[in-house]
């Protein structure tokens, strides 16, 4: 019994506090100048607290202290804030560049009132570029993966069939890729969370499930990976 209760905690998940300090150390190894904005973030309202406890205090002991406390809890939030954001981008560095970025993305960091899917609606076999999609309140919105010289004719190809279908919903296109002005992958989220909304959720829905009905424009099934796409041979 006691061997078996060992066995369970050594196949135990590691503790809210390890599991922070492995995020620091991964974002640190990737990210040089995160230590110095955890450390700001942490800094900057301790020092906040601090001087609005001799200002507010009026020698009053329990209040200077708890202004100190304040500022040191703000500083913690405020730390694991910043941590949070270092992370999420140095992570995002790490695929940055590869097939399927745009829709792990996609994927994992949309916010709410926003559909999307790691699969993209369109795919170059032969040199992986591909055209993502997203259903929000702001509309429809088309992501280009690659460069731009290679993506512009998928991407205008894409909005002509969404308008086609779709006229009076408006239709937002976005770069990621290498180019000096594309959209950096961290940023993808934000950008969309940026657009105005013009739909209402049952409009969103709508929307969705109609551009679902049309398919993609993939030379591949739905569910292979778009690392693993190769031109297909004429025959």
């Amino acid at each position: 019994m006691a061997r078996k209760d060992s066995e369970n905690k050594a196949t135990k998940e590691p503790g809210r506090l390890k599991q922070m300090w492995q995020v620091f150390q991964m974002t640190r190894r990737y990210d040089s100048r995160a230590l110095a904005y955890i450390l700001g973030g942490f800094i900057l309202p301790v020092i906040a607290g601090v001087v609005l406890a001799l200002l507010f205090s009026d020698g009053a002991v329990f209040t200077l202290v708890l202004w100190i406390v304040a500022g040191v809890l703000g500083g913690v939030l405020a730390a694991v804030i910043v941590l949070g954001r270092r992370a999420e981008r140095a992570a995002y560095s790490q695929i940055t560049g590869q097939p399927g970025a745009v829709g792990a993305v996609l994927r994992s960091s949309l916010k709410r009132g926003w559909r999307g899917s790691e699969m993209p609606v369109a795919v170059n076999g032969k040199t992986h570029d591909a055209i993502y999609r997203a259903v929000g309140r702001g509309g429809v919105v088309l992501i280009s993966e690659g460069p731009k010289s290679r993506t512009g004719r998928m991407l205008d190809d894409e909005r002509r069939k969404v308008n086609r279908v779709l006229p009076n919903v408006p239709v937002t296109t976005l770069s990621v890729g290498p180019d000096a002005d594309a959209l950096p992958l961290h940023k993808v989220s934000r950008a969309l969370t940026k657009i105005k909304p013009q739909l209402t959720k049952p409009e969103v829905l709508a929307v969705d499930n109609r551009l679902s009905s049309l398919g993609t424009n993939m030379p591949i099934p739905k569910g292979v990976d778009p690392l693993k796409v190769r031109p297909q041979r004429a025959r």
